[in-house]
């Protein structure tokens, strides 16, 4: 499924503790690892006394293949205190350049993602949901992208076990 058990665990700490900084929390646990389900995996971890549950994946595909893209990973992440619920998120391993938007697919839908670092979101909590909704119909999911540097970049996600994944995520943090 991924690369290797300790890298996957040790880019989802980083992002789970990019995401808390994010958020302005001043402490955090250490994800657990709580279920798998095809391609995607879900992890729970708390933070400042909020219960934090996301499913990730690892893309399947990185282009051009001539570039070190470091990890990337896309999340779907929910608060217990439902600070966010279902927020999809892409973390690369180089910052993203703001302009042009980071896009993201799901058969013939669009999403445009705006950028903070290295991780790019879905302004709208209605057109996260109008994602939600696709990646659980769909296959796969395309993302393009541009690095600081200028370097167009492609992905593609697995959504095999999305649903299932969700599902959990929902019961972990409900």
């Amino acid at each position: 499924m991924f690369r290797s058990p300790l890298s996957f665990a040790a880019a989802i700490i980083a992002a789970a503790f990019a995401g808390i900084a994010v958020m302005g929390a001043a402490s955090a646990a250490e994800p657990q690892a709580v279920a798998t389900y095809k391609d995607w995996s879900v992890f729970v971890r708390d933070a400042d006394g909020d219960k934090i549950c996301f499913a990730a994946t690892e893309a399947k595909d990185k282009s051009p293949k001539s570039v070190n893209h470091g990890d990337i990973f896309f999340l779907v992440s929910s608060w217990k205190s439902r600070a966010a619920t279902n927020q999809p998120s892409l973390m690369t391993g180089y910052a993203l350049n703001a302009a042009p938007e980071p896009t993201l697919r799901v058969g013939s839908d669009k999403w445009d993602m705006y950028v903070s670092e290295n991780e790019a979101f879905i302004e709208l909590t209605s057109e996260e949901e109008r994602l939600i909704r696709a990646m659980r119909r769909g296959a796969d999911m395309r993302i393009s992208a541009v690095s600081q540097r200028g370097t167009a970049t492609s992905y593609i996600i697995s959504l095999r076990g999305i649903s299932a994944a969700l599902d959990r995520v929902s019961s972990e943090c409900k």
